[in-house]
């Protein structure tokens, strides 16, 4: 039997009337989004804040293996206190300031890779200068590596005796939503720190600061000197180290998404790939391209895809996807006269596309959404259209249309 499909977040302020709220109707927060956490991220250069939250007795820490989260059920993360971790990452991490750090930097020396995410403001915790406050959450790699491999086995070991276990697969899509948008800003900068851990512009090894949200290429380095294989621990000089680098902060990949309706507005194009099961389907998705905006990334992805001809885009809303870095931005788009015509020869991305009515989609919505290692649902006929789960934003953006987000009415 499939997961029950978690709720979506709520939005921010969804009670409260305002102007935009009634010209453009109520938010939508897609899943992996609604963090109940305030990030602070002013307060990530701060060792002293980051050493008494490490500590704190309210801390969490949700420990990954191989960027797998530590679950107690497939509906429900595990966390750990610094009693458990500190074996792993040692007294205090962030007893030394950034600077010091940086002066002190020794490439040889591994150290696990530990995120500070933030504070949950609506639970009992840490309280800092009087006005931030609430429980910390720090997300931490605990694959066995390096100088660390006996302390993280043995941890891994006793977490999962205690009945507990890494989750295994990349989509995580039966958590809670709060949960699942903990997990997915951990798993986002625990994967972009593993990807880089050389500086992309003079390729020498590269320092985890601002607790976890920043790499810096120091301009030394002692491993050399302790294995007497440099006079000097000075580096040549790195673009990274002037000015404003781009190389050294996280990235996020914009990826468009779109619902593309018929000229007439009566119906909704679909397309699918060969390795998805049997008459599932989903709205055309691809990637952003450089000095390109989202409006032309969504009429060009939906020509090369299928050969449809798009005029007015709008945005409906967002999803963070950590899969490992992207943004899906959402949108509807709307078929041109004479433009409608599928034609799949410009890219093999796609094994067919179709134009669905809008009460085939209302009806898959409604009995044949599921993930796609899933069955579908009890009142599904084999046969009939497949869609993604409701934890996917291109379900949104059908369900949307068929609403009436485009034209005001729901699609008849």
């Amino acid at each position: 039997m499939p997961l029950p499909q978690p709720d979506l977040p709520e939005p921010a302020h969804p009670d409260i009337d305002s102007m935009l709220s009634r010209k453009f109707g109520k938010e939508i927060a897609n899943y992996f989004s609604g963090s109940p956490l305030n990030r602070v991220s002013f307060l990530r250069p701060d060792h002293a804040f980051l050493s008494l939250a490490l500590k704190h007795p309210s801390t969490s820490f949700l420990l990954f293996n191989k960027t797998e989260p530590l679950i107690k059920s497939p509906t429900e993360l595990a966390y750990a206190k610094f009693k458990d971790v500190q074996p792993v990452i040692g007294n205090d991490p962030f007893e030394k300031s950034e600077e010091d750090q940086i002066k002190e930097y020794n490439s040889v020396a591994y150290t696990p890779q530990l995120v500070f995410l933030g504070l949950d403001e609506s639970k009992e915790g840490l309280i800092y200068k009087e006005y931030y406050k609430g429980q910390p959450y720090f997300a931490l790699d605990i694959t066995p590596k390096e100088s660390v491999t006996e302390a993280a086995e043995k941890l891994i070991k006793d977490v999962e005796g205690q009945g507990m276990s890494f989750s295994r697969g990349r989509m995580h899509l039966s958590l809670p939503a709060q949960e699942a948008a903990i997990y997915a800003e951990a798993r986002h900068l625990l994967d972009w720190n593993a990807r880089n851990p050389f500086c992309a512009a003079c390729g020498y090894p590269t320092l985890s600061v601002n607790a976890g949200f920043k790499r810096t290429c120091p301009p030394r380095d002692l491993a050399p000197m302790i294995k007497n294989t440099a006079n000097t621990p000075d580096k040549p000089p790195c673009a990274t180290r002037t000015g404003i680098s781009n190389l050294s902060f996280p990235r996020t990949d914009p990826t468009v998404i779109m619902a593309v309706v018929s000229a007439d507005g009566q119906k909704i194009l679909l397309g699918r790939q060969k390795r998805w099961p049997p008459y599932w389907y989903s709205t055309l998705a691809g990637f952003l391209e450089p000095a390109e905006s989202v409006e032309e990334a969504v009429r060009r992805e939906v020509w090369e895809e299928s050969g449809i001809h798009l005029g007015r885009v709008v945005i409906h809303s967002t999803q963070p996807w950590p899969y490992p870095a992207n943004l899906m931005i959402g949108a509807i788009g709307q078929a041109i006269p004479g433009g409608e015509e599928i034609h799949l020869g410009h890219d093999a991305e796609l094994d067919d596309a179709k134009w669905f009515t809008a009460e085939e989609v209302r009806e898959a919505l409604r009995v044949g959404t599921s993930g796609l290692g899933e069955g579908p649902g009890p009142e599904y006929k084999e046969g009939g259209l497949r869609l993604p789960p409701k934890t996917a934003i291109a379900n949104q953006l059908m369900s949307a249309v068929v609403g009436g987000f485009v034209s005001g009415m729901p699609m008849i």
